[in-house]
């Protein structure tokens, strides 16, 4: 009974992040799935987010304004990764892996030390309805509109020429530039929106928590692949609509399987053991029932 009642108040908190969250593995899903264009650069894009909203916040910006730039900062995060790789030739992962390498160092810059307290700062949230910050079933509601408002917003833009665009590149790079399409622009838009995502995902959650840290993106990449791996899973990959849902429905499933996971008395420094096997477990099920999705999904 005690793990049960720890796991019911841990669902309302849990559900909240996960919302939130649900922004960074959408940010990983675009370049991953749609552009087959394996992206690391969330991993710096999300502090990323977070210290210059931080910082815009602490210098009396509005919060608004402070979360859009962010979500610029990101989009040039993103961009960046694209034209190392379109214009050196470099290897996708390498080129994720030196831009969030070089993110780390200029986070530091714009914070100015490794992290920063927002007490006394305004914020996004309190200018909303301060109750935010306090009422989980506000907060709830809130994340919900913006995240379900995001993706109409990306399944509006993928049924247009532009998206359809994008979609053939990660189908057929091959076939696209006999098209007319622009492989250069369909990457550096791709990869900018998944990074302005993913930034904006790190502006809200410091705002949230009232915190700031350069090193709030660590290890963020394998719990937002998790969060895919699981929501595609669940809700398959057979449509643009159901690719859209899988950040959102996996996000939510990690994170009550965190919870759980918390409420069986595990320790936060074992989560990562718990989500290796959860990625474990999501991958592993299907090859033991004689279908294997796992090469595909590895291709992919």
């Amino acid at each position: 009974m005690d793990v049960i009642h720890a796991y019911l108040n841990l669902v309302p908190v849990t559900l909240s992040q996960s919302l939130i969250y649900s922004f960074l593995v959408l940010g990983i899903m675009i370049p991953f799935r749609l552009l087959s264009f394996p992206d690391l650069t969330s991993e710096g894009a999300f502090p990323l987010g977070g210290c210059v909203c931080a910082a815009l916040l602490m210098a009396g910006y509005p919060p608004l304004l402070a979360t859009l730039i962010a979500m610029i900062a990101g989009v040039g995060a993103g961009a960046a990764t694209a034209l190392v790789h379109l214009r050196f030739r470099i290897n996708s992962l390498l080129a994720g892996i030196l831009v969030f390498t070089a993110l780390y160092s200029v986070n530091m810059r714009i914070l100015g030390r490794s992290n920063v307290a927002l007490f006394g700062a305004d914020n996004i949230f309190m200018q909303i309805n301060p109750a935010i910050l306090t009422d989980m079933r506000l907060q709830v509601i809130t994340f919900a509109v913006l995240i379900v408002a995001t993706l109409v917003a990306l399944r509006w833009y993928l049924s247009t020429q532009s998206g359809a665009a994008m979609r053939v590149i990660g189908i057929n790079p091959d076939l696209a530039p006999s098209l007319g399409i622009s492989i250069w622009t369909c990457t550096i838009v791709g990869l900018g929106i998944a990074s302005g995502l993913t930034a904006l995902g790190g502006a809200l959650i410091v705002q949230l928590q009232g915190y700031a840290d350069v090193g709030m993106g660590t290890g963020i990449l394998i719990n937002g692949l998790a969060s895919l791996v699981i929501g595609e899973t669940i809700t398959g990959r057979q449509t643009v609509t159901r690719q859209l849902l899988a950040p959102l429905v996996g996000a939510a499933v990690y994170y009550q399987l965190v919870s759980l996971a918390l409420s069986l008395g595990l320790q936060p420094s074992d989560l990562k053991v718990v989500t290796a096997a959860f990625v474990l477990v999501t991958l592993g099920l299907p090859m033991l029932r004689g279908r294997s999705p796992l090469r595909e999904t590895m291709r992919a």
